[in-house]
């Protein structure tokens, strides 16, 4: 009633042994591809290729070594810096998501799986160029003189709720009415 797997075929051998030998070899070619890709990554000429690129991070690397996109370097406030590559007529928005990826990027490869909120983020810093904030989302780099090999710096600043403008950060005044002698 039912057709074993195990009798032979037409070609005798065994309709199992195909199946087991299909699976082997896509396993075998994913793995040799796997390895050329790990070691092609290891090589220090790749070493700013992300561990697992999109297409987009190496459309942008293409652009950056034909001089249509630029490197920023973006220094913390620990004050470490990593670069991000970004098309030459960015704006601070993509300049934005270029360091929310990295950034996410470094620590997963560091510490596994860890949530950042870049909103909380956005809401109390602010990235800078040469004491010029950066507010304007819409806003393109090179209007505020950001080119290649530029630095820009995060700067602590919080959004005020009356204007939704960045202002100077206050020192949190929890016991300010307690200092007062009447």
């Amino acid at each position: 009633m039912y057709k074993q797997m195990s009798e032979p075929t037409s070609g005798g051998v065994k309709e199992d042994d195909n199946v087991a030998l299909e699976y082997n070899t896509d396993n075998v070619k994913k793995a040799r591809l796997n390895s050329t890709l790990a070691a092609l990554l290891d090589d220090p000429v790749l070493a700013d290729v992300p561990k697992k690129p999109t297409l987009s991070d190496v459309d942008t690397l293409i652009s950056l070594e034909l001089g249509s996109a630029m490197r920023v370097s973006v220094l913390k406030l620990d004050g470490t810096s990593f670069d991000v590559a970004v098309m030459n007529s960015a704006t601070v928005k993509d300049l934005k998501l270029a360091v929310k990826k990295k950034v996410n990027d470094m620590e997963q490869s560091k510490m596994g799986h860890r949530h950042i909120s870049w909103k909380h983020v956005w809401r109390n810093f602010c990235l800078s160029h040469h004491n010029e904030k950066l507010l304007n989302d819409d806003a393109n780099l090179q209007d505020h003189d950001v080119r290649n090999h530029s630095q820009v710096h995060f700067i602590p600043y919080v959004m005020s709720r009356a204007s939704k403008q960045h202002s100077r950060r206050r020192k949190h005044r929890f016991f300010h009415g307690l200092n007062r002698r009447e």
